[in-house]
Formats: structure tokens, C-alpha cells, sequence
């Protein structure tokens, strides 16, 4: 099977980074608007509880799956899921932050994808170096 296809959710793609920040700091950032808007998209407003739907400026729809708090949240995006989760790196100070996001059409989509997300966590890891 080609690296990155699943029995279970076809094509699926995951970036990680360690920042350093610690959990409550990126947490706080990657819930609250400014940071939503970087990884969901502008406009977009979660109710953190599972069935609870969303729309982005741009139109986009989803609904919320998962919703931890100072652990990861989990909502649809079209056909595909995407989750964002955080870990505490051994040290305590930094936080692994990592995006997944699976049921994508094809290799092509993954590969696309993987763009996106490299380029989101650079962005989220800039915001959060100015704060």
C-alpha cells in the first residue's frame, strides 16, 4: 500500500512541530479566534462540544467531532476530518503541536495537503513567537 493510504480513511497526511511554548499558551492560541482563523479558516467559530456545527467566512461548513480542551480538537472539513492535537515535550516548556487530516480523494490531495499544513504551522509558529 502507498505510504500515506489507509484501509480504514484512504489517503491521510500528518505535520508535527515542537514549539517553543508551552501547552496552555498554544492551546489558548490555536482556540481562540486568531488562531482559528490560521488553521480552520477566517470567520470560523467553534463550540466546543461534539455535533456542533461551523462555517468559515469562505463558506466552508464542518461540525465539531472532538473538542478537549489543552488537548486537541477534531472537526469535519468537506469530506475530509481534520484534527489538531498537542503534547507536552518531555521538557514541559514546549509543546509538539500536530496536524491530521484523513478521508482525502487521492496522493495528489495528500500532497497538496501536506503544503497546506507545513505552511499553517509556520504561520501559527510565528504568531505565537510574537505574542
Amino acid at each position: 500500500m502507498p505510504t500515506g493510504l489507509t484501509k480504514d480513511v484512504g489517503w491521510q497526511i500528518g505535520v508535527s512541530r515542537t514549539l517553543p511554548h508551552p501547552v496552555p499558551v498554544v492551546w489558548d492560541f490555536v482556540s481562540d479566534p486568531e488562531g482559528l482563523a490560521l488553521w480552520l479558516g477566517p470567520g470560523a467559530v467553534l463550540t466546543p462540544e461534539r455535533g456542533a456545527s461551523y462555517r468559515t467566512a469562505a463558506g466552508a461548513v464542518g461540525e465539531v467531532r472532538g473538542y478537549r480542551p489543552g488537548d486537541r480538537i477534531r472537526v469535519t472539513y468537506g469530506t475530509t476530518t481534520v484534527q489538531i492535537a498537542l503534547a507536552p515535550a518531555a521538557d514541559g516548556a514546549r509543546t509538539m503541536l500536530r496536524f491530521h487530516q484523513e478521508h482525502l480523494a487521492s496522493a495528489e490531495d495528500r500532497e497538496q495537503q501536506r503544503t497546506h499544513w507545513q505552511l499553517t504551522m509556520d504561520r501559527i509558529a510565528a504568531a505565537l513567537d510574537r505574542r
